[in-house]
């Protein structure tokens, strides 16, 4: 049914990688989300103050969560898809990390409402009246909270969109917390214990599990994580594939939202190539890129010596100290200033991000003592990069 929906709303709705068609994704998502989450809410609303049943009430008050998460996501998403203008030459991607920001608060705020809510019920327990239409409508709602987990896990993987994705997860939870409601209104009926109480409060506490882990996720975007492996390789394999590039280090890739990843790299080049064909090459590769990845990248040209014996063998010799003492690490931008009694060998050393500050001191001197056990004329000089 998503596909269909999809499919009579959106213009052009192959073409995801479009920001207006990605946009019309994330309006329908949000618009189906309000529109679901306020029904399901009304319902919930009248039979729990008929029934008396906290639990019921603690459900209703999570759509209505829900219904604001919704209405979040669809204004961020809107906001996502603005120019760039002065103020923001990057575009405005990342109003989307925001409002799933917010959406997390929401939810945290109002699991922690309902917690407080169900801790009265337990203390102040009340009868609860048991009724078929409840039960009904309950089921009801856990058909419509898992066809919203489908559809939203549906867009959102289409469009690469953690927000939505986030509300596939919430509508999932929510499919296991109204089940959750059903079983306390029956248990209700046999058991001497304040089991809608108790019920309410599992549900808040997973209500509120879900805010901190969407809040988790969120944040940890915001404040920076390591370039996808597969985006990562792919870019590698486009590089080395070009006549002319002999290798690719320090590659950096900045998130501005989704959509919208820009990125820089050093190739290495033979010194003695023509920068007129080489520059070509260059421009030809990061316009590939873009096409293919969506990527904007930035191509930093490092001349390296190629073909020189005794560089070659030296920068062997060098690399093989290096995975003596840890073979994950690398290096790249090896060179030397030759002399009669001192050979200065200099390069880049590529360690791993968690690599602690001690421990890449200790490595750096373990291997500077390898290099030069081998030639007492060595002298080397490290510059420690993070490696991907």
């Amino acid at each position: 049914m998503i596909k269909l929906l999809i499919a009579k709303t959106i213009k052009n709705y192959t073409e995801v990688s479009e920001p207006t068609v990605r946009a019309a994704y994330g309006r329908l998502a949000g618009i189906l989300g309000i529109i679901a989450n306020l029904l399901l809410f009304i319902l919930k609303l009248i039979i729990g103050l008929l029934s008396g049943s906290m639990a019921v009430m603690s459900d209703a008050f999570n759509n209505l969560s829900d219904m604001g998460s919704s209405l979040v996501s669809l204004i961020g998403t809107v906001a996502a898809n603005q120019h760039a203008d002065e103020e923001h030459p990057f575009g405005h991607g990342r109003f989307e990390y925001i409002a799933s920001l917010i959406v997390s608060f929401i939810i945290m705020m109002v699991g922690f409402e309902l917690l407080r809510s169900s801790f009265d019920k337990i203390l102040h327990s009340g009868q609860t009246t048991f009724s078929w239409l409840t039960i009904g409508i309950l089921v009801f709602s856990m058909l419509v909270k898992l066809w919203m987990f489908v559809a939203n896990r549906y867009i959102g993987k289409q469009i690469q969109s953690m927000v939505i994705r986030a509300a596939a997860q919430d509508s999932l939870n929510d499919v296991f917390a109204t089940g959750g409601v059903v079983v306390a209104t029956f248990s209700g009926l046999f058991l001497p214990l304040p089991v809608d109480g108790i019920m309410g409060i599992i549900i808040s506490v997973l209500i509120m599990l879900t805010g901190f882990g969407i809040a988790r996720d969120t944040i940890t975007i915001l404040l920076g994580t390591p370039p996808d492996p597969v985006l990562v390789e792919n870019i590698y394999t486009m590089l080395l594939r070009q006549e002319g590039i002999e290798g690719v280090h320090d590659l950096i890739i900045h998130d501005y939202g989704p959509g919208r990843r820009m990125a820089s790299v050093h190739a290495e080049v033979p010194v003695d190539v023509d920068i007129v064909k080489i520059h070509e090459v260059i421009d030809a590769t990061e316009k590939e890129i873009q096409r293919e990845l969506g990527v904007h990248i930035v191509i930093h040209m490092d001349p390296i010596s190629v073909g020189n014996e005794k560089v070659d063998a030296l920068k062997q010799m060098a690399l093989s100290c290096v995975h003596e003492v840890n073979p994950v690490f690398g290096l790249h931008d090896f060179r030397i200033t030759d002399g009669e009694q001192n050979i200065n060998l200099i390069f880049d050393l590529e360690v791993p991000y968690c690599l602690k500050p001690t421990e890449r001191e200790t490595a750096v001197v373990a291997i500077k003592e390898k290099i030069k056990s081998k030639d007492s004329r060595f002298s080397v000089v490290i510059q420690v990069d993070d490696k991907i």
